[in-house]
């Protein structure tokens, strides 16, 4: 599994379709050979596998060590889904904040455990949704 580096893939992958949703995530996608850079027709995913990248704004998670536990868990996650996922570039977005009155500490267990349990439903969700490649 590859990971989105640079902003042009970011911005490629959330142009595309949503794959699956839960209260808190969304997971984009887009095929690897749709999109290319203007400068050299460089390919912006030189690599035929899945990317993945993880998109946690301040908006949604106001302390830095709270955001660091999303990607972490995200990409946790994705890696028990790898072998399930299309070759294509996703990106798991944070759409909405968790409620800081039920998750006091910016880095519990607690948060954790809810974060890791509804991006497992989501990549399940992404999965069902979509046919596999051969």
């Amino acid at each position: 599994m590859q990971r989105l580096a640079n902003r042009p893939q970011f911005q490629a992958v959330l142009a595309g379709s949503t794959l699956a949703r839960t209260p808190h995530f969304a997971l984009h996608c887009v095929a690897l050979n749709a999109n290319q850079t203007d400068e050299a027709r460089q390919p912006l995913f030189a690599v035929d596998d899945v990317w993945l990248g993880a998109m946690v704004p301040k908006r949604w998670a106001k302390r830095a060590v709270t955001r660091n536990t999303i990607k972490r868990q995200v990409y946790a996650v994705s890696q028990d889904f790898a072998s399930s996922l299309t070759r294509s570039a996703h990106v798991v977005r944070l759409r909405s904040g968790f409620d800081r009155q039920h998750f006091v500490s910016a880095t519990s267990e607690v948060l954790k455990a809810a974060v890791r349990s509804e991006l497992q439903q989501l990549f399940a969700r992404a999965v069902a949704a979509r046919p596999q490649q051969p």
